[in-house]
């Protein structure tokens, strides 16, 4: 499963939408195929699904694209960000009402770019008050982790344990990987769902990929793991209660 953040670039103009899809793909994104009207727009986050959105406020048609943040925030509630020109204030002025999570004003270069979707997703997980902290992100029951330049998303359900290195974390997926944070396990395990418990002083689990108990170990996705003697009370209690 691809976990890296989706963006939808929606502009009726092929060479400069393929130009901002190109430099997003460079960043490590994961770019759709870029839509030039509204009803595109809507068929492409219908199958897809985004995490976020690049909207151009020139797009011709019947429908706008300050039309198609309305029906973004109405109804799929994911961040966007608007393209416009620096010299267009009463567009710009229509478009504030969409309530953008970002700007980028044309003409612009690739990091002002890279900064307009960080700053997005930022806004939006500091909107939903779920913050963890400026560099990871829990959006939608996932967490956005940074990884050098790009934000990589880890649903919750992928999530397998959480290990604690100090004043790191070493989290591990489904998939067998591990990402390193910086943090503690009390700041993690306030932000991840009911699904995640504390069995160690330095590990969580989701007990959604518990396979056994024992009086010193649990076993998780094929993994054996330390669980102290308090944390396995707790963790048997919420197993009965769930």
């Amino acid at each position: 499963m691809d976990n890296t953040i989706k963006i939808l670039v929606v502009k009726d103009e092929v060479i400069l939408a393929d130009n901002i899809s190109n430099t997003l793909a460079n960043f490590g994104y994961s770019v759709l195929k870029p839509a030039s009207t509204y009803k595109e727009a809507i068929k492409t986050i219908e199958a897809s699904r985004p995490n976020i959105a690049i909207l151009d406020v020139h797009l011709t048609g019947k429908k706008s694209s300050i039309d198609l943040a309305h029906k973004i925030n109405s109804e799929y509630k994911f961040p966007f960000i608007f393209l416009a020109s620096n010299s267009d204030k009463l567009t710009l002025d229509e478009a504030k009402q969409a309530k953008p999570f970002a700007f980028l004003i044309k003409p612009f270069v690739k990091e002002e770019l890279f900064a307009a979707v960080e700053l997005a997703l930022f806004n939006f997980a500091s909107l939903k008050e779920r913050l963890v902290d400026k560099d990871n992100l829990v959006v939608c029951d996932a967490l956005f982790i940074k990884q050098k330049n790009v934000f990589l998303r880890l649903n919750f359900t992928d999530i397998t344990f959480i290990k604690s290195d100090h004043v790191y974390l070493d989290i591990y997926t489904t998939q067998g990987k591990k990402h390193t944070v910086r943090g503690t396990i009390r700041e993690y395990l306030d932000k991840l769902d009911r699904n995640f418990i504390q069995i160690h002083r330095g590990h969580i689990i989701n007990t959604k990929h518990l396979e056994s108990i024992n009086h010193i170990t649990v076993q998780v996705n094929g993994k054996s793991l330390p669980v102290g003697k308090k944390h396995r009370n707790e963790l048997l209690e919420k197993i009965n209660l769930a």
